[in-house]
């Protein structure tokens, strides 16, 4: 297994995971992805099997995240391991390359997000030691 840098040749595998875990995505693929590989403040790093592709994660730096004390903080956008991939360690392996970037870029915190409803994310990033810091609730209305 091997925890490196997405690079322009991942792109066909990397659609397949990415839109696995944001189906709304697809459209909008090729600008963001072009952002990751050119934002010095973005990063994409690809889990590799036997030349195949088994998960991903994507961090920022933000300026501020809700819990944090410090500025910038490195930020998780999304995390997927593809479920036949799952709990044999490449999330944790991929968050750690992440966390490393972050570190590298100055940061002395990380933070993330997920969906109230998602558990297993829940459950994810506290074996990772993430604590929870705040429940958000989001409301909208047609005009």
């Amino acid at each position: 297994m091997t925890i490196r840098p997405l690079q322009p040749q991942d792109l066909p595998a990397y659609f397949v995971l990415r839109t696995a875990l944001w189906p709304d995505s697809a459209a909008d693929f090729e600008l963001e992805v072009s952002k990751i590989l050119n934002h010095p403040h973005l990063a994409s790093f690809v889990a590799e099997q036997k030349g195949r592709l088994a998960g991903f994660v994507e961090v920022s730096l933000r300026e501020y995240a809700e819990g944090c004390d410090s500025s910038p903080v490195g930020y998780l956008e999304g995390w997927y391991v593809a479920p036949k991939h799952r709990k044999t360690g490449i999330g944790r392996r991929l968050v750690q390359a992440a966390e490393d970037w972050a570190r590298a870029k100055g940061c002395s915190e990380m933070a993330s997000d997920s969906e109230l409803s998602n558990t297993p994310s829940h459950q994810a990033h506290a074996r990772l030691g993430y604590q929870e810091v705040e429940r958000t609730v989001c409301f909208r209305k047609s005009l």
